[in-house]
């Protein structure tokens, strides 16, 4: 089963599941995720956790000796799978597989990596491991959603914030989730539950959001010229090389005007979608 950041904390109430299949880059809602998910386990009774890391010489028998053995320490144990990669190869999947067909409930297997795309979601062991559990796909958050990611954060820590303050938060902190998490965190201890204005945040925040070339064509491509605008100061600000920016901007504008030929020349534009990669996204 598939579900979201803000849908897990509802799902762990509902039971914990013997698979969990974490995946994405974004580190704030990774490192949390394993964090609930972890400590409703704990609670649960699993005391033990037991890591282990599949990197390109892993050995996958540990893994294999490992749910089947005895704990000396603990009668029910997580077993934290990382992929780092997303990759497990031919033995791996095999090995994958086979441990779907027989899980217990005295084991919870944790597994976690980078961001997967979607043929290995669709690979046999991926599908049955996902059947069995809650696949978590762990995506950037950006305008609107993180508007909402940032109310639901101040509800959480009980502050109380104007619409203006939500706004300024989402806008200077973009792209740096662990930074806004922590900004929180902060007006929670400064503020407590008093009434958080805009001008109160603009006297404590430092203006901590990361940006790259290709976010800049994306908001260009929306047309919002104001973030840009903020893109391009952060990117001067990081010291980004120049020529790197002007070899986006380039790259987009040729495939552009490809695009626009092909369309002119009567081309049906799915089949321009599909040859240039453009994804419903």
């Amino acid at each position: 089963m598939r579900i979201y950041h803000n849908q897990l904390n509802n799902h762990l109430q509902q039971g914990c599941k013997p698979v969990w299949l974490v995946f994405g880059d974004e580190p704030w809602q990774k490192i949390d995720s394993l964090q609930q998910i972890k400590s409703h386990a704990e609670s649960q009774g699993f005391s033990e956790v037991v890591r282990l890391t599949a990197d390109d010489k892993f050995d996958w028998s540990l893994l294999v000796e490992e749910f089947q053995s005895m704990s000396l320490f603990a009668s029910q144990r997580i077993i934290e799978l990382e992929i780092p990669n997303g990759k497990v190869g031919i033995e791996g999947s095999k090995v994958l597989l086979s441990l779907s067909e027989q899980l217990i409930p005295d084991i919870i297997l944790l597994i976690h990596g980078g961001k997967i795309d979607a043929s290995t979601a669709k690979k046999k062991w991926f599908s049955s491991l996902d059947k069995q559990g809650i696949y978590l796909p762990l995506y950037d958050i950006d305008g609107n959603h993180l508007q909402r990611w940032v109310q639901q954060q101040a509800k959480q820590n009980q502050l109380s914030l104007a619409t203006d303050a939500v706004h300024y938060l989402s806008e200077f902190l973009e792209g740096n989730l662990p930074a806004l998490a922590q900004e929180l965190e902060k007006l929670a201890l400064i503020f407590g539950q008093q009434p958080i204005q805009v001008e109160d945040i603009e006297k404590l925040v430092i203006k901590q959001a990361k940006f790259n070339p290709f976010q800049l064509t994306e908001t260009l491509l929306n047309g919002d010229l104001k973030k840009c605008s903020a893109i391009l100061d952060s990117l001067q600000h990081e010291g980004t090389n120049a020529g790197q920016i002007i070899w986006v901007l380039h790259k987009e504008l040729q495939q552009l005007y490809q695009m626009k030929m092909q369309v002119a020349d009567g081309v049906n534009i799915q089949e321009i979608y599909k040859q240039y990669r453009i994804w419903d996204k």
